[in-house]
């Protein structure tokens, strides 16, 4: 083979790997430099290290400090531990899910259930148990019904009527959640998230008689207009309807007898007129009046 030819190829395959050689390198250093300049625009987050439940406060080992990208900071995040310690948590917040200022109450705003109840409401505590109420399918989060039986102030018959609808459940005992395989929690008393109206409510009928809990459909936002029930309808009585006229509670007066003095006799129809008969005897003109006699025959007046 021409030795001028094996020159020149080897010259050209040195010459290619002096090229390849410096494009790897230029390609190499250049995402480098990308990630050099992506890892230094990062910020401080706070994540939780564990799985908080509603009611608890924030303490230093529940938390941690992270970095993350400027871009990937979550609206209402934390960069400092010391913003969140001492905290009620009132939305459970998962394992290194980012702590946000939604999910936490104002500090000292209280424990527990305190910071749990919104502006304007309040938290009502009734006591269930297996027979009365639902205590063994309650869960935090659901809606319930709140019935009344006892006697009305009548005292007539015992009756059962409905005195709230759609109330929230906040809390099962002392459990304000449900547990991570969602079974019923069995509680001997049951809070409940009202208005200071419904409060009243609640804390009447319960002196008046037995309250229970009766469970609905969490979609369900309807509120029936129910008339209650008296013990006699479940032996077959029926009930009076009553008047809507509010004045037919007033007691109404007694009727009183007058006399009435009869009304006079018809007057008696006047007689007819008698008949007359115009009679001309030449030139002079009479006038007879013609009427019938007791026998029926005719009779001329002259």
């Amino acid at each position: 083979m021409d030795r001028r030819f094996l020159t020149v190829l080897g010259v050209s395959l040195v010459f290619a790997l002096v090229v390849s050689s410096i494009l790897y390198q230029l390609t190499s250093r250049s995402p480098s430099g990308t990630k050099s300049a992506v890892k230094t625009d990062v910020r401080d987050l706070v994540v939780a290290t564990r799985a908080l439940p509603v009611g608890v406060s924030v303490k230093p080992p529940d938390v941690k400090v992270v970095k993350v990208a400027n871009e990937t900071f979550p609206k209402g995040a934390f960069s400092k531990v010391e913003e969140v310690i001492d905290r009620p948590v009132i939305s459970n917040i998962l394992l290194d899910e980012p702590v946000l200022e939604g999910r936490l109450a104002a500090r000292g705003s209280g424990l527990g259930l305190a910071p749990v109840i919104p502006v304007g409401m309040r938290a009502v505590t009734v006591p269930v148990n297996e027979v009365i109420g639902v205590a063994g399918f309650v869960l935090p989060g659901m809606r319930v019904d709140v019935l009344l039986t006892g006697t009305p102030p009548d005292g007539r018959s015992r009756m059962t009527t409905t005195v709230l609808q759609n109330i929230l459940v906040l809390s099962a005992g002392q459990v304000m959640q449900a547990d991570a395989r969602g079974q019923p929690i069995t509680a001997p008393t049951v809070t409940l998230l009202v208005t200071p109206e419904q409060a009243e409510t609640m804390t009447l009928a319960g002196n008046e008689g037995r309250v229970q809990l009766v469970l609905r459909n969490g979609s369900d936002q309807t509120i029936e207009r129910t008339q209650g029930r008296v013990a006699g309808e479940l032996y077959g009585a029926v009930r009076q309807k009553k008047q809507e006229d509010p004045d037919s509670a007033r007691p109404r007066p007694r009727a009183v007898a007058v006399a009435v003095a009869p009304p006079p006799p018809p007057k008696p129809a006047p007689p007819p007129p008698p008949d007359e008969v115009v009679v001309f005897r030449g030139t002079a003109k009479t006038v007879e009046v013609v009427g019938l006699s007791r026998s029926g025959e005719i009779r001329k007046n002259p």
